[in-house]
């Protein structure tokens, strides 16, 4: 009897990833591919979906089949994620009408927004969303397609996020995962009955412009004979929904039931914590999760790793140069002498906000500081205090969680590209003064892909959210220095200070 095997392939910010598993879950071959964020003008980030998704769709998929030398026939199922929640308009035949305008990072609707709770009125929007409307939302998005780019949207058959593209052009099914599209459309779906709302999608779109809701791990379709010669994949295999990168994320680390967290270590940060119900908070999100009755409060950043690169881009070149000519990688020769800077970086404070800001503060126009310069600072002090702002930030939106009442913690995983630096993973446990797990298995969402496509076909073993857990294999753990924890409440108090200190002058620049 052949063996049979998942494939599970994610589309982020700077990258795509994909895994092939076996039944066992053990990885038989991963590939990666990069691609860019554009940013043609302030609070403007998109994506060409033709290239950098649906390519690098078709390059994973063609190199995962290679590198295993296996028959396409005995992958029995693939799952598929994105960054998310994106607008795309398409048209008849799936061809996107413009760049993807992308996830919470463009904040470009700021006026539809202001609209939009004009129209509704703020409570409403509260009941809606537990929060004020925010450039994660898609329903600003698509009203800035309809107010600024009337010929695009007149042209749009279906506004698509991400996961609902490349399963489109894999199966020729336009859908939507509920956990994407219960929230971040919302209130465009019925939220018991999962169809548009007639009424409420009439100032935005036609009900028919959206894709039908379905569960995450639920089969969408099957391979067509065109995608099967563009991806090297097997006529007729069974594509799963799919969703967005965190929730696939969140999965792979066993984020299926209350007190387990995801700190997600990307271009951004992305935080969701498994809640027990609903939890309203201005500052930060809240979602009916992908695993069924599972709720969640969720946080982002818009600045982790691409503070980071900007670093070595910016004060490290010297590095990038060496790396480029063969030497060291550039971000390892950014960390010597971290270590030896002292807890707070002698006295200096970063505030993140390099590309605006999500949560706590959902400020597209907040801006980064570095406070608290002397003469005796060093550009090592400049990026230990970067990786510092991204641990105070962290800490800031946990205590925000654990403000509310049957909101509990009780362990964290952290994943993504960040995990490598294991410095940077310390500085975080001591600053949130909790212990950070880290995975045996970090290829990320495309893991968690992989897992929900072996659980929408019900293969043998795969018969619940929870049974996943028992394919998940624990890594590194982080051990917080609670004496360096103590020394940096001081510093973290001041961060929290900071941006109000500063927001006015922020916004006139």
């Amino acid at each position: 009897m052949s063996k049979v095997y998942f494939m599970g392939i994610d589309t982020g910010t700077n990258s795509s990833k994909g895994v092939l598993i076996d039944s066992e879950c053990d990885i038989i071959a991963t590939h990666v591919t990069e691609h860019a964020m554009t940013n043609p003008k302030p609070n403007y980030f998109e994506h060409d979906a033709d290239k950098d998704w649906w390519g690098d769709f078709c390059t994973i998929s063609h190199a995962l089949i290679a590198k295993s030398g296996i028959d396409p026939k005995d992958i029995k199922a693939l799952g598929a994620s994105a960054l998310g929640a994106d607008c795309l308009p398409v048209d008849e035949n799936c061809n996107p009408l413009r760049k993807a305008i992308l996830y919470g990072v463009d904040a470009r609707a700021t006026d539809e927004i202001a609209q939009l709770t004009e129209m509704y009125g703020e409570e409403q929007i509260k009941k809606w969303y537990g929060r004020p409307l925010c450039s994660s939302d898609v329903m600003p998005k698509i009203l800035w397609i309809k107010n600024k780019e009337a010929e695009v949207y007149a042209k749009a058959h279906k506004f698509l996020t991400g996961s609902s593209f490349i399963t489109a052009k894999l199966t020729g099914e336009y859908v939507v995962d509920r956990f994407l599209g219960l929230a971040s459309f919302n209130p465009l779906y019925d939220q018991k009955t999962w169809q548009p709302v007639p009424e409420l999608c009439a100032p935005i779109c036609r009900p028919d412009q959206l894709a039908n809701v379905k569960e995450a791990m639920d089969v969408a379709g099957y391979i067509t004979a065109k995608a099967a010669i563009e991806t090297g994949l097997a006529e007729g295999t069974p594509v799963i929904t799919g969703t967005d990168d965190s929730g696939a994320e969140a999965i792979s680390v066993g984020v299926v039931e209350p007190g387990k967290m995801m700190v997600q270590f990307g271009s951004s940060i992305y935080m969701i914590l498994g809640t027990k119900e609903l939890v309203n908070d201005d500052r930060l999100w809240r979602e009916q999760f992908i695993v069924p009755g599972l709720c969640d409060i969720s946080a982002g950043t818009n600045a982790a790793g691409s503070l980071t690169k900007w670093y070595r881009d910016t004060l490290f070149v010297d590095a990038l140069a060496d790396e480029k000519a063969g030497g060291q990688d550039a971000y390892e020769t950014m960390m010597e002498g971290v270590e030896d800077i002292p807890v707070g970086s002698d006295g200096l404070i970063t505030l993140p906000y390099f590309a605006g800001e999500r949560t706590p503060i959902n400020d597209p126009d907040a801006k980064g500081v570095l406070f608290g310069l002397t003469l005796a600072h060093t550009r090592k002090h400049l990026y230990r205090s970067a990786l510092e702002a991204v641990g105070y930030s962290i800490n800031q939106q946990i205590k925000i969680m654990e403000s509310h009442d049957n909101v509990d913690i009780n362990q964290i995983f952290a994943v993504g590209g960040g995990v490598k630096n294991t410095t940077w993973m310390q500085i975080v446990a001591d600053i949130i003064g909790k212990t950070i797990n880290t995975p045996a298995v970090t290829v990320g969402a495309s893991f968690g892909d992989a897992l929900m496509a072996a659980l929408g076909v019900h293969y043998d073993g795969f018969d619940s959210f929870s049974s996943l857990t028992k394919f998940i294999k624990p890594g590194k753990k982080y051990v917080p220095n609670m004496e360096n924890h103590e020394k940096y409440k001081e510093f973290q108090e001041i961060y929290g200070r900071l941006y109000e200190a500063t927001k006015d002058l922020a916004h006139n620049l």
